[in-house]
């Protein structure tokens, strides 16, 4: 994904050599956003762009959950669940907490929430707010 980024600047400064107008008309960012905070927000939304993981956050938006009931609420294999857990759980939107032999999956925070709310709010605007 860095690649994709560094090529997509490159390519920006090849557009701004054939830019027609000035940067005092308003069209040029003051401020560029750090390339690297950037990336690390590209694979912050690749966590996302998996259904079973979306699937697992809903479920977790309701109450905490252990593998068991996952798999259970979503019909799939626990190890399939574990496995997507571990995946949430590296990009910081899931957390574990060990009850007596079983681990127990709550959302990492309230902007897991957050984030989630406002993808389904832009859906939901796409779609005429139909749902």
């Amino acid at each position: 994904m860095k690649k994709e980024l560094d090529k997509a600047i490159v390519k920006e400064n090849e557009m701004a050599k054939r830019h027609s107008h000035k940067a005092e008309d308003g069209c040029v960012l003051t401020e560029q956003p750090d390339i690297e905070m950037m990336y690390d927000l590209a694979e912050l939304f690749k966590v996302f762009g998996d259904s079973t993981r979306i699937r697992i956050l809903a479920a977790l938006l309701e109450r905490e959950m252990c593998v068991y009931h996952l798999s259970e609420a979503l019909e799939m294999g626990q190890s399939a669940i574990s496995h997507q857990l571990r995946v949430l759980r590296t990009a910081g939107l899931v957390k574990a907490t060990r009850r007596g032999k079983e681990m127990v999956y709550t959302l990492d925070d309230d902007h897991v929430r957050t984030i989630f709310d406002q993808g389904l709010e832009h859906i939901m605007h796409r779609l005429g707010g139909v749902m």
